[in-house]
């Protein structure tokens, strides 16, 4: 029996495991200590009461035998997958219900669409980047060509030139920096990625934090993006359904490779190897995405975003570096004096009893850089921008 070897090459610990060590220790050690917590992306709002309303009475049908449903579709229910439909149609994107698949959310089908493809391909991933695209390909072995996301770019690297590839992950807003992509920035992408014979996997689960009209909220706003993207969406942050667990991706039925409909592979591999989503759960879906719904959702959002505001404006205040924080809920910055992401992590716990997530956890282009979220309560964020202005405002 061989096991996995590619397993060794990961880090000995999943980065926001790390964090919640050292929080742990610091506060044993400093009982007294009012920790404000804004590294890790979770929401701090509720589900909204359309959604929550819908999730009881789904449940309540589950019990009794009339109104009781079993398994479900793999692929979801045509209630939601008509309703997600709806949703891109109102930002001027036409899409099948049949190009659209529910699941538990996007950090799992972004690792489980690499069933799809063959080990042999070469994957083009950011540095700085989210952890799942990078762990992924190292536990499947795959050949990772990291793309130079730096200052200089704005952190949204364009294709490389003269480099080969077959997978492409991008992620916009971005997490962890903030960046979003135009929609010539994105047009260069799907170029590059149909001339190559690509695919790219683009991780929009923050869309919903683009307010500014010009800048694409989907792959498929741009011209030629349904024959090489995937895209791969959440309720997470939308919908607060972090611990309610729902999103979907999309995959055209244009989108073929090696002659075979990537769509209809999707559907093979879920329908093998994913039970769905449960009914009441997706009943609170479709009510997060009604026109009530999403006003309530917005409420909540601009909670989020108006804490963005506070971050970057106390940021700019003290003349620190940063991107992100407009259109979307994360801020990065550069670490204050030139100290190490890590270095700087343990600064800001020690002295503003703050914590946040150093970019070095990112990639090596993230040493030196560190990532705030606007996730908090509103008070929390002002009295955190508060402590940072009084330890580092000199």
């Amino acid at each position: 029996m061989k096991i996995n070897s590619n397993y060794k090459n990961l880090p000995e610990s999943y980065l926001f495991s790390k964090i919640a060590k050292k929080v742990e220790e610091y506060t044993a050690l400093h009982p007294q200590a009012q920790i404000i917590r804004m590294g890790i992306g979770d929401v701090t709002l509720p589900i909204c009461e359309k959604a929550a309303a819908a999730f009881v009475k789904a449940a309540a049908e589950q019990g009794k035998a009339e109104t009781f449903h079993g398994y479900g579709p793999e692929q979801g229910y045509d209630f939601l997958r008509n309703t997600i439909c709806a949703y891109y149609e109102s930002i001027g994107v036409h899409t099948a219900a049949s190009d659209i698949f529910i699941s538990d959310g996007a950090k799992s089908d972004l690792g489980n669409i690499l069933d799809l493809f063959d080990q042999d391909n070469t994957v083009l991933i950011p540095d700085p980047v989210y952890p799942v695209y990078l762990d992924t390909n190292i536990m499947a072995g795959r050949k990772i060509v990291f793309l130079d996301a730096n200052v200089d770019n704005g952190f949204l690297p364009l294709p490389p030139q003269g480099q080969r590839a077959d997978i492409i992950y991008l992620c916009s807003p971005n997490n962890p920096t903030g960046g979003v992509y135009n929609r010539k920035q994105l047009k260069e992408w799907v170029d590059f990625a149909n001339e190559q014979d690509a695919v790219i996997l683009f991780d929009a689960a923050y869309e919903s934090f683009i307010l500014d009209n010009s800048l694409p909220r989907s792959i498929f706003e741009i011209e030629g993006a349904k024959t090489c993207a995937v895209e791969f969406c959440s309720l997470s942050k939308l919908a607060s359904f972090t611990g309610t667990r729902c999103g979907y991706t999309v995959i055209s039925e244009e989108l073929m490779r090696g002659g075979m409909s990537v769509s209809k592979m999707w559907l093979r591999r879920q329908t093998t190897k994913f039970n769905g989503v449960s009914y009441p759960v997706q009943r609170a879906a479709e009510a997060a995405f009604s026109p009530e719904g999403l006003r309530e959702c917005r409420k909540h959002l601009d909670v989020y975003q108006e804490n963005a505001g506070i971050i970057t404006d106390t940021l700019t205040s003290l003349g620190i570096w940063h991107v992100g924080g407009k259109n979307s809920p994360y801020v990065w910055m550069q670490c204050p004096d030139g100290m190490k992401s890590w270095e700087f992590f343990d600064d800001l716990l020690d002295k503003a009893h703050v914590v946040g997530t150093p970019g070095s956890g990112f990639g090596k282009n993230g040493e030196g850089f560190f990532r705030l979220t606007a996730f908090g309560t509103k008070a929390n964020t002002a009295e955190a921008m508060e402590r940072i202005r009084m330890v580092y405002g000199r």
